[in-house]
This record gives C-alpha cells, structure tokens and sequence, in this order.
C-alpha cells in the first residue's frame, strides 16, 4: 500500500508540469484577452443578476442563480479555504498564495467562459433530465466524434469528487481539538471509527431519501462562513501591526531571488496553482455542472454569476486565512500540515473556543461537500453508464468516506490532484475550441443589454 501510494504521489505531480500550467493560466489569459476583459467590466452587472432581479421562474432548468452559484461554492468553499490554504503555505511558502491570487484573476475568466458553455450547449440524460457540464458542451458543442474526451473527463471526475479529502481533514481536527485532548488513544482504529460514522450520515443522506437533513446542513453552510469570516478577520485585526508585514511576507516570497536562483520558483507557482484549482476550481469543471442546472435562457449570465465564485472564495476567504496563518506565525512549524496548522492559528489568537469554532465550521463545510459531492459525481457515472445506475456510483462514494478518513494526507491530496489535472485537459480543450461561440454570444447579449438600459433611461 506504501508503494501504491507513492505511486499516486509521483503521478500527480508528473501531471502537474508545464504543459498544464500552460493551458490553466495560459488559457485563462487567453479568455481575459479574447473577451476583451468584458466580464470583469460587469461585475456589478453580475451582481444584479445573482440578488435575482432578472430570475424567470418559466426558463428551462432546476435552481436559480444564486442557488447554482451556492451549490458550486458550498463544494468549494469550505475545506479548499482551510486547509488547501494550510498545504500551500506549509508545502510551498507563503509566496504561494500570490501564484493563488493569479490564478484566481485568470480564473474568473475561465469561469466565466465554461459556465457560459454550460448553458449554451445543455444536453440530456438517458432518463430524459436537462444536464450541463464540460460532457455535455464537450458532445452538444464539438458534435458527437469527441465523445471519447467527454467519457474521459466523466471517469476521472467520478474520481474527483469523491469526498476523501473532506473526511481526512475533518477526522484530522477531531483528533487534534476533541480526542487528543481528552486523552483517547488515536491512530488507525480511531480514525476508522471517524470515518464510518461520517459514511453513515453521508449515506443516510444519499440512500435514505432524508433529503431534509442535507437542506438543513445546507442552509447552514452561509451562517457557517460568516462565523468563519468573522473569526478569521478577528484572529487579523487582533494583529493589526502585522496585517502589511504578513502581505509583504506574500510578495517577497512569491519573487524571492533565492527561489528562482534554486530553481523553486516553478514549484512554488505549481503549489499555487494547485492549490487554487482545489479552492475554486476554475478550468477543472465541477461548477459548470452545477451552474448548467440553472433556470435561465441566458448564458452569459449564468457565466457572469459563476465569475464571482473565484473572487469569491479564492481572492477574499483564502487570502484572509492566509494572513491568520502568517500573522500568528504557525506556520514555521516543520511539524504540522493540513488543518492542524489552522487549528495551532485559531487555538494561538482565541485561546480555548477557539478550535472549537474552527470544527464548527469544518464540519458544516465538510459534510455538506460531502452531500454536496454525489450530485456531481452521479452525473459523470450517469453519463457514461447511464443515470438508472447512479445508485451504483453512491455506494463506492460511502465507502470511499471511510478510505478517506484513514488515509494519509499527501495521498488523499495527490489522488484529487491527479484527478483534477486530467479533468482540466478536456474542460480546458474543448473551452478553448468553443470560446468563439462564447464571445458571439457576449457581443449579443450586450448589445441587448445596453439597448434594454437606453430605453430604461430614456422612460420607456
């Protein structure tokens, strides 16, 4: 099992080289410049869209644009923000969360861009269900010769949303803020017995049809980030001497001399990059299935809302746990990784309650991803053999919960990050193919959308 995991350490980082950093942030510039920075000139317009003021309950789809823009985050934000902001600080320096923030900017475009396809080119299931996502623009959009890519990105993302990252985490914190403290003897067995309990709520959820449990988890996730927000700029501005020197620890690490001079400058710009796809996903391709079930005929602005998802949650939550882990110094420990390293910034800056408001908010985030996760990954399967045998695909889910829990956390990291890579190849192929559909459609809906303003203003 050792070697096997190894194994899996040495793929993802093969995979994670040049020729994909070229098509991530490569591709997301090219967007920016082909779409002559248009997205970014109507955040504001996005904004509008997603307070619902253009919602039309008779459009074609299942939710509407602030749910679909919920359902993406609530897959993101969460366990991306604590610990992914943890891996990239304590695997590649602080100056990684810089190559975190361009990947960000450049991914909002990207978003933007394979969002925008999500709706333009829906297809449907063998059950006769409208669905949206990279395999269904891939098929509807190139025509059905590229189905081989399509079926491609459905069996790694089967993979990728498997929810094993979210259990090892959480059973990480359980240990370190509830067992250890309290004198349990952990190791395998406990994490075992962590896991299984988390693979019978997630397959209650899933299997039991108690879909209240998860609408309540649910709605809890926005309470669960304002507490979260709220504890982490408190942690920050309880340091307020600290707030410029833990930015210029950012910038002057991310271009460090002696970074380029040892030749760790790619690496910490992988780490970045890396990192920001498992925090918001841009150019991987789980969100266009979420924003491809949104109740809308216009594309464009479904591509506009799913633009605010890496500002969002990448930009304003990762850069903030960023400065709670660099300002209280945690980070210069050798011995932590993971969570724990939040766990030693929340436990240094709000002494006793603190841990405890951080597992609060890790397990809301980490159990609905979990509920959350099922959605995505029952699309992929039920793509490629068929949605009357989703089922299938949840019970190796459940299971995966437990493997998860018990697993070590580079493997876990590196088996989502393997996956993620070679989700990224067809989303961002196939994007870039269909990115001149994308602009047509841009140039019309703004053109109907400023004649639409000039009547407004004129009283019409």
């Amino acid at each position: 099992m050792k070697a096997f995991g190894q194994y899996i350490i040495d793929f993802s980082n093969l995979i994670w080289g040049a020729p994909l950093l070229i098509l991530l942030l490569g591709g997301g510039l090219f967007f920016l410049i082909y779409s002559r920075m248009t997205p970014f000139r109507y955040i504001r317009h996005a904004v509008h869209i997603l307070m619902g003021r253009y919602d039309d309950p008779n459009e074609p789809g299942y939710i509407n644009h602030y749910q679909a823009l919920s359902t993406a985050l609530s897959g993101t934000v969460g366990m991306g923000n604590v610990s992914g902001v943890a891996v990239a600080i304590t695997t590649g320096g602080p100056g990684a969360i810089f190559w975190m923030w361009i990947s960000a900017l450049l991914g909002m475009a990207t978003k933007y861009f394979t969002c925008s396809l999500a709706v333009m080119y829906r297809g449907r299931d063998s059950a006769g269900n409208l669905q949206g996502g990279p395999m269904y623009f891939i098929t509807e959009g190139l025509g059905r010769q590229w189905k081989p890519m399509a079926i491609l990105f459905s069996l790694v993302g089967m993979i990728g949303v498997l929810p094993m990252f979210q259990s090892n985490q959480l059973t990480q914190v359980i240990r370190d803020v509830i067992l250890v403290p309290n004198g349990v003897h952990t190791g395998f067995h406990s994490d075992l017995v962590t896991g299984l309990i988390l693979s019978f709520i997630v397959s209650i959820v899933i299997f039991g049809g108690i879909q209240r449990i998860g609408k309540i988890a649910g709605s809890m996730v926005p309470f669960m980030v304002v507490l979260y927000v709220l504890s982490v700029l408190y942690i920050i501005f309880s340091h307020p001497a600290m707030i410029i020197p833990g930015f210029r620890i950012i910038f002057a690490d991310a271009f460090s001399g002696n970074a380029v001079l040892g030749g760790a400058l790619g690496s910490l710009i992988v780490q970045g990059v890396r990192r920001a796809s498992f925090s918001n996903e841009a150019g991987i391709g789980t969100a266009p299935m979420a924003h491809g079930a949104a109740k809308t005929n216009e594309p464009i602005r479904e591509g506009l809302v799913a633009m605010l998802g890496p500002m969002v949650d990448t930009l304003i939550i990762c850069t903030m746990t960023a400065l709670a882990i660099i300002m209280t110094g945690v980070w210069t420990d050798s011995e932590s990784n993971g969570i724990t390293v939040t766990v030693r910034a929340f436990d240094q800056a709000i002494p006793g309650i603190g841990p405890y408001i951080l597992i609060l908010c890790v397990t809301v985030f980490a159990i609905t991803t979990m509920f959350a996760f099922p959605y995505y990954g029952a699309k992929c399967f039920g793509f490629v053999f068929g949605a009357r045998y989703q089922v299938i695909y949840n019970i190796i889910l459940v299971i995966t919960i437990s493997m998860g829990a018990v697993g070590t956390l580079k493997v876990v990291l590196s088996i989502f990050d393997g996956a993620y890579a070679l989700m990224a190849f067809p989303t961002m192929i196939a994007t870039i193919l269909l990115s001149p559909r994308v602009v047509k459609e841009t140039r019309k809906y703004f053109t109907r959308y400023h004649h639409h303003q000039y009547l407004k203003s004129k009283g019409n």
